[in-house]
């Protein structure tokens, strides 16, 4: 699904990475390790064509589109909108009865996937952080992604938030064949949830196996 061949990318003459070559496969629950700084989110952002590279390729099905889950953020709370307007912000407005209809119903099954349809109706600004992270990944699903990026997704979070929120994931990765690519700084999500892990250091992405992955990558990047 995602090939990187000889990728390299630089910010004028700081060079962030180069010489990365891995392949992310169909369904993988894949996590991204390494220090603050060395290329996780810059190797997303060029996934999501936000962002050039410098030299190499990367090779993505024009057909897959991502999803992406950022950081959890507070959100006021007099914040105007409930569960269900914020996750319909993602839809394009349509004047069509039928589109809207269409929407309606998918806005409706998305939920149910998220585990919100209860909630939907609580303002955003009171409910919980898992749940607004919910929201979030609810919003994300909306265009049927096949790759889901979630950046720092679970950080400030709650142990027992976390896992919640990475237990709904997981389902999802494992029912629907989603595929899930986890920036993350938490050792434990990391060998608990995913089955690879792409390493940052020495300003290379190294792929390595779970079973390799250990505390000091996350504590030292590598460096």
């Amino acid at each position: 699904m995602i090939e990187a061949k000889n990728l390299e990318k630089r910010f004028g003459k700081q060079l962030v990475f180069k010489d990365v070559n891995f392949k992310i496969n169909d369904g993988e629950f894949i996590s991204l390790i390494g220090h603050n700084g060395s290329g996780k989110t810059t190797l997303v952002k060029i996934m999501m064509g936000l962002e050039k590279k410098s030299g190499g390729e990367i090779i993505i099905d024009k057909k897959q589109t991502i999803g992406y889950v950022p950081q959890f953020r507070n959100i006021d709370l007099d914040y105007p909108l409930d569960i269900e307007q914020f996750v319909r912000l993602n839809l394009k407005w349509k004047l069509s009865p039928t589109k809207r209809r269409e929407d309606n119903k998918l806005v409706n099954e998305i939920l149910e996937k998220t585990h919100l349809t209860e909630l939907k109706n609580r303002p955003l600004g009171l409910a919980s952080g898992g749940e607004k992270q919910k929201a979030y990944l609810a919003q994300s699903l909306l265009n049927d992604p096949k790759v889901l990026i979630l950046d720092e997704s679970t950080a400030s979070l709650d142990v027992e938030v976390k896992m919640q929120l990475m237990d709904l994931v997981q389902e999802l990765n494992k029912k629907f064949k989603l595929t899930v690519i986890f920036i993350t700084h938490d050792y434990e999500l990391s060998k608990k949830y995913t089955n690879r892990a792409l390493f940052f250091a020495n300003k290379t992405i190294k792929p390595i196996s779970i079973d390799d992955v250990s505390e000091d990558m996350f504590e030292l990047g590598g460096r």
